[in-house]
């Protein structure tokens, strides 16, 4: 795929004194019942005379309001959860959307703005690095980057938000998606099969700034979401981080996690998107909290793993899903 075009014309006339009026823009405005086309280039230099249309404050308020709670009535049976809203669960979300229209995916961000790490290359420099033959994943989403002229081996994102939000924007324009950030996860909803194992049927959720009070104020009991495949992608330990791991430690899934290693890109990078899987029964976990269930090396500034574990996750939620599902439904 070649790069994407640029979205910016020059002027095409003389007469054209702003640039902003020479933005291609076609957008239709519904006005009382009708369509009435209404272009930048109409606007710019009308300012004075310029007014929105008339609002009554409610009529936002249920603007809002009406379309959330209509998609936590639709998402409280999801098909696939997906937890974290990094680069690996946007890359996860992007490619089982695609290959999966039919399935009902809800993203768990616990922050306002997802994007996870990736909003910045390392030590907050902008560039992105990925190591081939991650670009793959790049030219699948239509990112322009660099080929590194000395060896080759890596290309260069001009900034890591430039991937990050061409990434969000494709994951959020599928209508088979929905994220709901500044939302955690605070358990895992589970079922006992006929041999007394745990498997993982959904997750409990909470607005994020209600789970990290929890200490200090009253508890408020938590949502929940039924879903038959979770793919969880929380990052490496912290305070939202390996969330889905460490519980599956004290639920006694798993009698200990392995604890993530030194950085060392080149064992790092592989060893992530080759032990991408399913952990529990219907639970598949990637990126960097993989590590802490392995004992993985970290990766430090470089993507590549992050995007094709999410590749790697989205290809394994299709694989099992129909075998989760009918378990659930049991």
């Amino acid at each position: 795929m070649s790069p994407p075009a640029m979205m910016f014309q020059e002027p095409v006339s003389p007469a054209v004194t702003s640039k902003m009026s020479a933005v291609p823009h076609n957008t239709t405005v519904p006005v009382k019942g009708q369509s009435k086309p209404h272009t930048v280039e109409e606007m710019a230099g009308q300012w004075e005379s310029f007014t929105f249309q008339p609002i009554r404050e409610s009529q936002v308020s249920r603007a809002m309001t009406r379309r959330y709670f209509a998609d936590l009535d639709k998402y409280a049976e999801s098909d696939v959860v997906i937890i974290g809203a990094g680069s690996c669960g946007l890359s996860s979300a992007y490619c089982l959307a695609k290959a999966r229209p039919d399935l009902r995916i809800a993203i768990i961000e616990a922050g306002v703005a997802p994007g996870g790490g990736a909003w910045l290359g390392g030590q907050l420099f902008s560039a992105m690095v990925m190591r081939k033959p991650a670009d793959a994943f790049l030219r699948e989403l239509d990112v322009p980057y660099e080929e590194d002229s000395d060896s080759g081996n890596y290309v260069v994102v001009k900034h890591a938000a430039l991937f990050t939000s061409t990434l969000l924007s494709k994951v959020l324009a599928f209508p088979n998606v929905k994220l709901f950030n500044a939302t955690a996860v605070e358990d895992l909803i589970t079922r006992t099969d006929d041999k007394g194992g745990i498997r993982i049927a959904g997750v409990v959720t909470n607005w994020t700034l209600v789970s990290m009070h929890h200490d200090d104020q009253s508890c408020m009991d938590p949502n929940t979401i039924n879903a038959p495949v979770i793919i969880s992608t929380t990052g490496h330990d912290g305070p939202f981080g390996a969330f889905s791991v460490k519980r599956l430690v004290s639920m006694q899934v798993l009698q200990a996690l392995g604890g993530m290693r030194g950085l060392d890109m080149n064992t790092a990078e592989d060893a992530i998107v080759k032990g991408t899987r399913e952990i529990a029964p219907g639970l598949i976990v990637g990126g960097m909290e993989l590590s802490e269930v392995d004992g993985a090396n970290r990766m430090g500034p470089t993507f590549g793993a992050m995007a094709l574990s999410g590749v790697r996750a989205a290809e394994v939620a299709a694989e099992i899903f129909e075998q989760r599902r009918k378990e659930c439904a049991e």
